[in-house]
């Protein structure tokens, strides 16, 4: 793998501020006890466009509202924010209470944003996460450049122009993607988190979450932001809805103003069981697929993600539900996304006996895909389904419960089936294209009250005849009531995202037990299971 410094590149990812041009004698150096600075940007060749960085050579250029955060005495003063004029590029702005006689310290994250709100004077250090690179597609693009740099002159009461060099504290790389995805490609086990100490100017690089890169969609060369690691043997790799699965060349130890421009080889094309299958949802003809298992949450470490088996759960343990919980959970109360929508319980945590606490966005009227649509827990960034928000998952709702278990039609002729799966009881959910000679179920295909000892299905079967070929499992997990758990291994309760038009308290679901399959309702307090689903674009 070629490394190349950048510097040893035309402007390689390096931005130069001096001194302004012209003297800004209309502009007061001081308004209270802010200060007006002013930074001209020389040499840029993109007229106040875009932030970008020219993959062709490496050069940084910025956007009539780009910012760089400014740093004195070890805290946070204020931003300066870039403007274009037909005389130069400037970023400008106030800071509050510099320190005489030291340096002004500058930092600027591209596109990205400090995930903390900045307080002027109290600050003393930020985090910035990288993941998403989705906007970057090539030359010319929008990356989240990270870089740094002192002021050359230490602050002076009533001075008002500063120079400097921002130096790149990432590094820019080449991929080469081949994939069926029309998704990102997403990249594991990489640093894409920088936590930054304001008081010695300190850079940690660090994993969030699964440590996800996300490049953007489609087939082709790709470039990345990469922040500094150790070398990255055979990183996991996929799409951004989880739908794909791929491999990764080895990534080589990342330093600080590296420019690699060989190309990485990505592949994304092996379709990952048990996405393969697909479910018609109404008249229309439209599709999803469903996740590969029940939706978990982790309180301690604010983690979401799918059951590694379509027949786990939680069962019991969910009695240990509370905000600093460090086992998982698979109960929710209904609109427990973990956004402040508006509801007074919206915690994946909250265990209210009041429903009308769970009240979408605040109002019994709505469902969860309605405003935002942030109430729907699939609006979050599941570990092991993209690790994006908005990533296209979402919760089915009861109008389209209804006709995939009832109406819908398929090349079987069968929808679904009871059944115990590796000693687990629950619902098999049969794909529009399931066959009848996969496998020959026993008895009781769509039939509502049939029993769950009428079909046994071993985990061999399951995961090499059922699963490969595109079958759901649905456990039978029970019901919590606020830390009381009851029905495990007998009842099944899975929430749809619509609210129940006839009781202000009661949100739609689907129930099935020994002798019952049938939509239903339940009170938006209960902690029912959650699957969720992918449209099928």
């Amino acid at each position: 793998m070629k490394k190349l410094g950048l510097f040893a590149m035309a402007m390689a990812l390096l931005v130069t501020f001096s001194q302004c041009k012209k003297e800004n004698a209309n502009t007061p150096a001081n308004e209270g006890d802010k200060v007006n600075i002013t930074l001209d940007v020389n040499g840029g060749n993109n007229n106040g466009t875009r932030m970008y960085v020219d993959t062709e050579n490496g050069e940084v250029g910025f956007t009539q509202g780009d910012v760089i955060y400014v740093v004195s005495g070890g805290h946070y003063v204020g931003t300066l924010t870039f403007v274009y004029t037909s005389w130069g590029f400037n970023f400008s702005g106030s800071i509050t209470e510099p320190v005489e006689g030291e340096k002004l310290h500058f930092y600027f994250f591209g596109n990205a944003n400090p995930e903390e709100t900045l307080t002027v004077g109290t600050s003393t250090g930020c985090s910035v996460v990288i993941s998403d690179q989705t906007a970057a597609t090539g030359v010319s693009s929008i990356y989240p450049v990270i870089s740094y740099a002192p002021s050359r002159e230490n602050y002076e009461a009533g001075r008002i122009n500063y120079s400097a060099t921002l130096l790149n504290k990432c590094a820019l790389v080449k991929f080469n993607v081949t994939t069926e995805a029309g998704t990102a490609t997403c990249i594991k086990g990489m640093n894409n988190k920088v936590t930054i100490d304001f008081s010695t100017n300190a850079f940690e690089y660090t994993q969030e979450g699964e440590g996800t890169i996300a490049l953007t969609s489609g087939s082709g060369e790709r470039w990345g932001i990469l922040l500094p690691q150790d070398e990255v043997t055979n990183p996991e790799v996929g799409s951004l809805d989880g739908v794909y699965t791929g491999t990764c060349g080895t990534i080589p130890a990342i330093a600080e103003n590296d420019y690699l421009t060989e190309g990485i080889s990505v592949t994304v094309d092996e379709l990952a069981v048990p996405f393969n299958n697909l479910f018609t949802i109404n008249l229309n003809g439209d599709q999803v697929y469903f996740s590969q298992g029940n939706l978990q949450y982790q309180a301690s470490t604010n983690t979401w993600r799918f059951a590694e088996n379509q027949w786990d759960c939680v069962g019991s343990d969910n009695a240990n539900i509370s905000e600093t919980y460090d086992g998982w959970i698979d109960l929710f109360g209904w609109g427990t996304s973990g956004y402040n929508h508006g509801a007074v319980c919206y915690q994946p945590w909250s265990t209210s006996s009041n429903s009308s606490d769970y009240y979408a966005y605040g109002d019994w009227q709505y469902n969860l895909y309605d405003q935002t649509g942030q109430a729907d827990w699939g609006y979050n960034p599941i570990s092991n389904g993209g690790n994006t928000e908005n990533s296209g998952w979402r919760t089915l709702t009861n109008e389209e419960w209804r006709f995939l278990l009832k109406d819908r039609t398929t090349n079987s002729n069968r929808r679904y089936a009871k059944a115990m799966v590796n000693d687990v009881k629950g619902l098999i959910l049969l794909p529009d294209n399931w066959d009848l000679s996969t496998y020959t179920l026993t008895w009781g295909t769509n039939d509502w009250y049939s029993n769950f000892t009428d079909n046994i299905v071993s985990a061999t079967d399951w995961i090499d005849v059922f699963e490969a070929n595109g079958a759901v499992f649905l456990p039978v997990t029970g019901l919590r009531n606020q830390i009381s758990v009851s029905s495990v291994g007998n009842n099944g309760y899975y929430w749809s995202s619509s609210r129940d038009d006839s009781y202000n308290n009661y949100g739609c679901s689907i129930y099935f037990t020994r002798r019952s399959c049938n939509v239903y309702s339940n009170r938006r307090n209960d902690g029912c299971s959650v699957r969720l689903v992918h449209n099928v674009e």
